[in-house]
């Protein structure tokens, strides 16, 4: 076969050479890795949970960039384009930068006996490899799916930090918080620190860092924050900060993610010295689409890639406490294989009218089929509902409908608010505001 030219001709490529789209497992990856040489010469973090990863990595390497220090972040999954899963000192690699490592892993594949890597497997050692080789100060990794077997556990963390643990992936990862926690308990490492930020981690988490002899930082224990309506502050072993400003990153569930930040920082501090500036400048100047983003206009718009139901409690939360809109517009697509119905339950007194969208991938459920379920156990009789065949035009006609003073929330899937921004962000002006 013909090498691959471009990055969409390497991904349509990774997208067929497994016979499995998930293949837990860390045995093949470990192979090409060897092949690879792959190896880091500098701090490793490394961040697993059920929600609150993509920020807890923001908010590192925001703090981490303004201290100095030349970054490497890889998350999953992405947006709007491929190249977002890789950041190298605060900036997206592009497409050209990854064609080598394309190129790198394949032959390591290929190498005396042929390895099969899935689609997340190839892509992951595509982006740790040009991570390894990008002469940097620290590294910043998102587990994709559990911990224990996610590819990028062939790597040993310098501190691991995990954040809320509840129900999702389940066929995958177990059927309840304990069996899902000693599946994210698999990315600690005898005698160095393992942050548990979620308030009240699973009994498994606790156990798991006690037989393998990790440092554990619990928070509530080891850590803890506190604040009013203005400023918070933090306390941790033998480091405090106060009056700090809020995070820039949007909702109530952001203190508990730069809580457990803070407390990394705190326990990597001999190798990675922050100032508290550099803390408060990078918790002020953080950015993540995507995570309770309201974009400016009429009507406002919410954009969440909320898509479990503990996310979208937390959601749900923090657009009770943005106060009163005369109308709430929801904009609606998620994979087939979620709790749906606790999901829509829980928005359900908060929104007024629904537009249900396909959205782009296999495992979505159509957006006729999230209606019906929808209208299974809708009570009320004042709300309204329509499917759409994209989340863009699920949002089009709420915009259409929508009145300035109203509000629309996307959310339920990456591939929902990825939907709504391919085109890039969407100005916000009411119909009859627009002539």
């Amino acid at each position: 076969m013909e090498t691959p030219k471009t990055l969409a001709d390497w991904l349509a490529y990774c997208e067929g050479i497994h016979p499995q789209g998930i293949d837990m497992g860390l045995h093949r990856v470990r192979i090409v890795a060897e092949r690879l040489q792959l190896s880091f010469n500098c701090p490793v973090f490394m961040v697993a949970g059920t929600n609150g990863k993509g920020s807890t990595c923001a908010m590192l390497e925001a703090i981490l960039l303004e201290a100095g220090y030349r970054t490497g972040v890889y998350t999953s999954p992405h947006l709007v384009h491929f190249e977002e899963r890789g950041r190298v000192r605060g900036d997206i690699v592009t497409a050209g930068a990854l064609l080598p490592f394309f190129e790198a892993v394949e032959n390591a594949r290929l190498q005396d006996e042929v390895v099969s890597l899935s689609y997340f497997e190839f892509t992951t050692l595509v982006f740790l490899k040009l991570l390894a080789d990008a002469a940097l100060d620290v590294v910043i990794l998102e587990v994709g799916l559990g911990g224990r077997l996610d590819a990028v556990n062939i790597l040993d963390a310098d501190c691991a930090v995990i954040t809320s643990i509840d129900l999702d992936h389940m066929a995958l990862l177990g059927p309840d918080r304990e069996s899902i926690g000693r599946e994210k308990a698999g990315i600690m490492r005898a005698g160095r620190p393992v942050i548990v930020s979620d308030p009240m981690p699973p009994s498994s988490v606790l156990d798991a860092a006690r037989d393998l002899g990790a440092d554990l930082w619990r928070l509530g224990q080891d850590f803890n924050f506190s604040g009013d309506k203005l400023q918070w502050g933090w306390a941790g072993r033998g480091r405090r900060y106060a009056g700090l400003a809020y995070p820039a990153l949007r909702g109530a569930n952001q203190l508990v993610n730069a809580s457990g930040v803070l407390a990394a920082l705190t326990a990597l501090r001999d190798r990675l010295p922050v100032t508290a500036q550099a803390v408060r400048n990078g918790l002020s100047m953080v950015e993540l689409p995507g995570r309770f983003q309201i974009v400016p206009g009429q009507p406002t718009l919410v954009l969440d890639v909320a898509h479990n139901p503990h996310s979208v409690a937390a959601l749900a939360e923090n657009l009770d406490a943005m106060g009163f809109y005369p109308c709430t517009h929801a904009v609606f697509g998620a994979m087939a294989d979620k709790d749906l119905t606790p999901m829509l339950a829980r928005m359900g007194p908060l929104v007024d009218k629904w537009y249900f969208a396909d959205l782009p991938t296999p495992r979505a459920a159509t957006g006729a089929d999230l209606q019906a379920g929808w209208l299974a156990v809708q009570t009320r009789t004042d709300i309204s509902s329509a499917s759409f065949p994209d989340p863009r035009q699920a949002l089009q006609a709420a915009m259409a409908a929508a009145d300035p003073a109203d509000r629309i929330v996307v959310f339920g899937s990456f591939f929902t608010v990825g939907g709504v921004l391919k085109d890039g962000l969407p100005r916000m002006t009411a119909q009859h505001l627009a002539s």
